[in-house]
This record gives structure tokens, C-alpha cells and sequence, in this order.
């Protein structure tokens, strides 16, 4: 009865949220919960038997590689003994279906190799991520062929506990660690995630896709709850006017002017105050911004739109990008190791786009990243502002999305 129940509720859901979101739906639901559903199938993409892509194993020896810095497949299956005039019209011929230019380093490669004296490679494979294969025929017919791996989504009902952390809460729980980066997506103008506390909380209704038993990523999130500093806090995902977003039970957007935070997963190691001990000068003046400890290299985001009014050199700020948002907000983000290619003064940025990354220049005595926020040109603590909602569900909408809040509370009402 249980099992039916939650089956009920979840296609009540699919519907709903199908019917709300039309062609640009942020949601691409399955067919049934809890059951295995192949997103993309094609018939000889595994080992079948003695069988991979239609290739029989048993007749070749096979050799696996990796590619490695500056190499081609060219140069990969010339070292094979492929002729160059027959590399040249494969890729001639198959050009709309391979594109050499796109090889990844670190790619996996398979080249089957003929048992007798001559050792011929007469198929070579090609896999270029852990979705999609290209399968080189060499024998009499030189063809590429692009092959996509099965993909199965899985509807998932998950919960956890923080103790340190949501990504160490993932991993205890033997959960996607994506899920950790999709939850603090949703979450990231609601909750500070610098700030969890031990006893935080969280639900959540989604699918993972697998190929085999391999877990390859997060696709979907229905429903989700965070339970943060005694409040709890629902995502319920919706779209008005073409546009999806994620929204509490009032039918408040979770998205905000401001992003809680310039960067995921680190540490505060100083807060604003009025009089700190400076590390290295040995005196006390106010720290006007926010130290978070983070390795070097960790990828520092705008908190919200605007443009950059200074990327330079500052003194003991070292390396620092000003971004004006509007008229009355702006921030900074100093000891910067260096800059997103492309930052500039006068280069309009969007909210969560990369601006740079974390570094130690100027006066710091180790990585981190020093972030400042300013209200009318004063300094005020990041911490402590209140950034303005995007736009509200719209009175034409309540219906609507009061159906979809009830089927997607009672879904996350079906975990402990």
C-alpha cells in the first residue's frame, strides 16, 4: 500500500509539473517511480556475451589506452599500423559524425587487434565521456559509427544529517556527492552553507541516472527540504512564463539579488568586525568583509549581476575585482591568485559566472578569499544582508502551483 501510494503521488507530480512547465520544462520526468527507465537505448552499447558494440571480443586482442596531452586519434592509429591515406578518408568520409578536433585528454580508447602473425587493428573504439562511444570499423567498410551509452533513471528518496558538512553528509549516506552540488544550487541565496549546523537536516525527491551500475549524475530534483537553524525550508520547483525556478510553500522564490556566498564548499576563517588583530601588520583595525579559507585555484563567482568596476593589482589587497551591481550594492573579492580570462573593467557579469580564483596575493598570510560587500558605499557585513526575491509566483498561478506544493510535500512526507 505504501509503495502505491508514494507511485500515486509521484505521477500525480509528473503530471502537475509536466502540465505546468510545457516545452521548457526544467523537469524530463520518468515513467514510474522507484523502476529503471533507459533514457537512451541502443541495442549493442555493453558487453552482450562474448559482444561489445556488436564486435565479437573473443576474436581480437585488445588494447586499452587513455589519450594523452597534444595526441590525435590520427597519431594513435597510425601507431597501430593504419595507413595514413585510410586515416585521412575515415575522417574524410565520417566528418559529420567524428570530429578529431574535440578529443579530450584522458579519454579512454580500445583497439582490437587481429590474433593471427599480422596483429591488423581492424576496429578501434573510441570513448569520449562516460555517455557517448565512437566505434572506428577499419576492415572493408571505414565507418564511424557514434553510439550512446543506456541510460537508467531512478527515482530517489534520500535524506541526511549534517555533522561537518553537506558534502561529508552525501558521502555518509552513500549518496550521489552531485546531489550536494545540486541541493547548494537551490539552496544558494537561501542558506549559507558556511554556516550549517550540526543537526541541519535535509529530503529530497529526485532522479540518478546510471549506466550499469555506475551512478553518473543527478538529472531531476522534484522536491526538496532543508531543515536550517529551526526553520524549514521547502524548494518546490515551478515555472511561469517560460521560466522555472524553485519556490518555498508561500510561493516565494528561493532565488535572490545575491548569492549567499561567492564560493561552495570552504570555511569562514574570519568574520566582519569592527577591531581584529591584522595577521601580519600586528594591529588592530576593523576587517570590513568576510575571510573564507579555500585552496588555491578554488573558483571565486559574482554574487549577483553587474559590471566590473576595477580587476588589478591593490596594494595589500593584492589581485581584486570590484563589481558594481547597481546603485546602491557593490562587492569585492580580494587576494586573488588570478583572474577569469576575460575579466576586465567594464565587463558586465552574471550572477554565479567565474570571475577568478583563490589565491594569497597581497597582504595574506595563506589561501583564502576575502570577500566585501557595500551598501551606499559603506561597508556592511555580507552575513547579515537581505537581498531582495525574484519574482513570486503570480496570483494567476496560485492554483496551479498550490496542486504541485501539495503533491510535492506529500512525496517528501514519504521519507524518514
Amino acid at each position: 500500500m505504501v509503495i502505491n501510494k508514494i507511485k500515486f503521488i509521484y505521477a500525480f507530480t509528473v503530471v502537475l509539473f509536466v502540465s505546468s512547465c510545457g516545452r521548457n520544462s526544467i523537469v524530463v520526468p520518468v515513467t514510474e517511480s522507484q523502476i529503471s527507465e533507459p533514457s537512451r537505448i541502443n541495442d549493442s552499447t555493453s558487453y552482450q556475451g562474448n559482444f561489445l558494440h556488436g564486435i565479437p571480443v573473443d576474436s581480437y586482442n585488445i588494447v586499452n589506452g587513455r589519450v594523452r596531452n597534444n595526441q590525435f586519434i590520427s597519431s594513435i592509429l597510425a601507431s597501430y599500423g593504419v595507413p595514413w591515406e585510410t586515416i585521412n578518408k575515415l575522417l574524410i568520409e565520417n566528418k559529420e559524425t567524428f570530429d578529431p578536433r574535440r578529443v579530450r585528454k584522458g579519454s579512454g580508447y580500445s583497439v582490437f587487434l587481429s590474433k593471427d602473425t599480422l596483429s591488423k587493428a581492424d576496429y578501434f573504439i573510441y570513448d569520449h565521456d562516460a555517455f557517448v562511444s565512437y566505434i572506428f570499423s577499419l576492415k572493408d567498410s571505414l565507418k564511424i559509427h557514434r553510439y550512446y551509452a543506456e541510460i537508467k533513471r531512478i527515482l530517489k528518496f534520500s535524506s541526511g544529517t549534517i555533522k561537518t558538512s553537506l558534502w561529508e553528509a552525501t558521502l555518509e549516506n552513500g549518496l550521489n556527492p552531485n546531489l550536494a552540488n545540486e541541493l547548494s544550487e537551490i539552496y544558494a541565496w537561501t542558506i549559507d552553507f558556511f554556516g550549517l549546523q550540526s543537526g541541519d537536516r535535509f529530503k529530497v525527491v529526485y532522479d540518478e541516472e546510471f549506466i550499469g551500475e555506475r551512478s553518473v549524475g543527478i538529472s531531476t530534483i522534484y522536491a526538496a527540504l532543508f531543515e536550517h537553524a529551526g526553520a524549514s525550508i521547502y524548494a518546490i520547483p515551478f515555472v511561469q512564463d517560460s521560466s522555472g525556478s524553485y519556490f518555498d510553500t508561500t510561493g516565494t522564490n528561493l532565488k535572490k539579488e545575491f548569492l549567499k556566498a561567492p564560493l561552495r564548499f570552504s570555511r569562514i576563517s574570519s568574520r566582519y568586525s569592527g577591531a581584529r588583530l591584522h595577521p601580519i601588520l600586528k594591529i588592530v583595525r576593523p576587517h570590513q568583509g568576510i575571510d573564507y579559507a579555500a585552496p588555491v585555484g578554488t573558483p571565486v563567482l559574482a554574487i549577483g549581476d553587474g559590471r566590473v568596476i576595477e580587476a588589478g593589482l591593490e596594494g595589500g589587497s593584492g589581485r581584486i575585482v570590484r563589481i558594481r551591481h547597481n546603485s546602491v550594492y557593490s562587492t569585492a573579492y580580494l587576494h586573488l591568485s588570478r583572474f577569469e580570462p576575460g575579466i576586465s573593467s567594464g565587463v558586465y557579469v552574471k550572477q554565479g559566472q567565474r570571475i577568478g580564483y583563490v589565491g594569497s596575493s597581497g597582504l595574506s598570510t595563506g589561501p583564502h578569499l576575502d570577500f566585501r560587500f557595500y551598501m551606499n558605499g559603506y561597508p556592511v557585513d555580507p552575513l547579515k544582508v537581505d537581498a531582495p526575491s525574484a519574482d513570486p509566483v503570480s496570483e494567476t498561478n496560485k492554483m496551479r502551483f498550490e496542486m504541485i506544493k501539495t503533491a510535492a510535500m506529500s512525496l517528501l512526507g514519504t521519507i524518514d
